[in-house]
């Protein structure tokens, strides 16, 4: 039987666990490994982008990266105008998650992705994880667009792929936040953080970077960092009392500063926020996030319309809004359809008949005078 012949300039050695390994060198040109085996979807692909020798490529190939790899796929991305014009913040996020990618997946064919591979390779270590599921998820599906878009592949291999399930942060109850009060007392740097969540509903990123100059008369002046939406919000009454108490942190631009009177970072910030709650001897469902639905939530109760709770919170979406205003629709439906069913049924209830009444007295008879 004749032996197959080898690609053209194709390398193969074993590895020291005996798995044969495969490369592509072009006469005294880089060295660059190729995936899978000869005859392979991603074996093939791989040889092909090197055989043609692009500009990319060839960059790519001198760094050591497989071309059309996740590793390039990655490069590519983050030298893209998409990345660029990200927030600071969200670049730095961004880069962590690539990092594991490119440390874990970065050998892997763009082309070889399936779902199977995905669930398996990519999503199953995180199955105890559900958030961290998720957001890696996210990111490669980012990912998966820009190849998209440099027609690496033509279709989403992610599409059927189920969100890991996790629990939403939760609006804190009523009686949280008067335990939360009654540990912080107005005066505190706690309680004036807690109270600009409570009454402002902004998120944390916007939290720590409020301030004085953002007070006013007219309220408290807040450019989303999320959206970009710029809002004022009037200053509530009770939050007025906190901002008047607090008058001896002046002396900084800053509201809410740090022990060294220098400017939090987003996770400094929560992270004290945190210590604050534990310390309060509230559980870590108790999140800052979920101040910012209990101030959605309270604005519904009060009957705004999902228009007013927008204005307040800056969301994007009307449905958004409207999350907050038919679960207080639901409460408030319900109340009333019990009372009317108490009503009907009390209607319904046969009455008691009356045992103990005098009888009534005889009519006297007529005589008829014929008689």
């Amino acid at each position: 039987m004749p032996r197959k012949e080898q690609p053209r300039y194709i390398d193969s050695f074993p590895d020291r666990f005996g798995k044969m390994r495969y490369y592509f060198r072009r006469g005294k040109g880089p060295r660059i490994t190729l995936p899978g085996a000869p005859g392979s979807l991603e074996f093939e692909e791989a040889y092909a982008a090197a055989l043609s020798g692009s500009t990319a490529e060839k960059r790519e190939a001198a760094k050591g990266v497989v071309p059309r790899s996740i590793a390039a796929l990655i490069n590519s991305y983050r030298a893209s105008s998409d990345f660029k014009k990200l927030r600071p913040t969200s670049r730095t996020g961004y880069q962590g998650r690539l990092k594991v990618f490119e440390e874990k997946h970065g050998h892997r064919s763009v082309s070889g992705l399936d779902p199977i591979r995905i669930e398996k390779m990519i999503l199953l270590p995180y199955a105890d994880r559900p958030g961290a599921a998720h957001v890696m998820l996210k990111m490669l599906r980012i990912l998966i667009r820009h190849a998209i878009h440099l027609r690496w592949i033509d279709r989403d291999p992610s599409i059927g792929l189920k969100r890991a399930t996790i629990g939403q942060i939760r609006s804190w109850t009523e009686a949280e936040i008067v335990q939360f009060e009654d540990r912080w007392t107005i005066g505190t740097k706690q309680r004036l953080a807690f109270a600009l969540f409570l009454y402002t509903g902004q998120r944390r990123s916007d939290i720590h970077r409020m301030t004085w100059r953002d007070v006013t008369d007219r309220g408290i002046a807040i450019k989303q960092q999320k959206t970009g939406a710029e809002l004022l919000v009037p200053v509530h009454s009770r939050l007025q009392l906190v901002l008047d108490n607090a008058r001896e942190d002046r002396g900084n631009l800053m509201l809410l500063t740090t022990a060294y009177g220098e400017m939090f970072t987003v996770d400094g910030f929560s992270q004290w926020m945190r210590d604050a709650i534990r310390d309060a001897g509230l559980p870590l469902s108790c999140q800052p996030h979920g101040l910012r639905k209990a101030a959605g939530r309270r604005l519904a109760e009060a009957g705004c319309s999902a228009h007013e709770i927008m204005s307040i919170l800056g969301h994007r979406s009307l449905a958004e809004a409207e999350r907050y205003t038919k679960e207080a629709d639901q409460k408030r439906l319900a109340a009333a359809a019990i009372s009317r069913l108490e009503g009907q049924t009390e209607n319904k209830q046969p009455k008691p008949k009356r045992t103990n009444l005098p009888k009534p007295a005889k009519s006297p008879k007529i005589r008829d005078k014929n008689q």
